[in-house]
């Protein structure tokens, strides 16, 4: 009886691990937004065989977009525009 309690707890364990790494992804998507999007969509279309440059350009105008926005100076004023 010991061992089988033992052994749900180690799944239970495994699951919950396997959640937080779940949720870090997704997070690690949502703070990257489109460049890491674009670079995975890339990556899926080139694994497949197909050609996957237009994605990498368009990762790479993203990653130009993201960098002018962080330049900018963020205020109640212009918090809209940022959005």
């Amino acid at each position: 009886m010991e061992a089988r309690q033992q052994s749900g707890q180690g799944m239970s364990e495994y699951i919950i691990i396997t959640a937080l790494i779940a949720v870090a992804g997704i997070g690690v998507f949502a703070a990257f937004g489109d460049t890491i999007s674009s670079q995975a969509a890339a990556m899926a279309r080139e694994m497949a065989g197909q050609d996957g440059g237009a994605q990498v350009q368009q990762a790479e105008s993203n990653s130009q977009t993201a960098a002018t926005r962080s330049s900018e100076e963020g205020t109640l004023q212009n918090y809209t525009e940022q959005n």
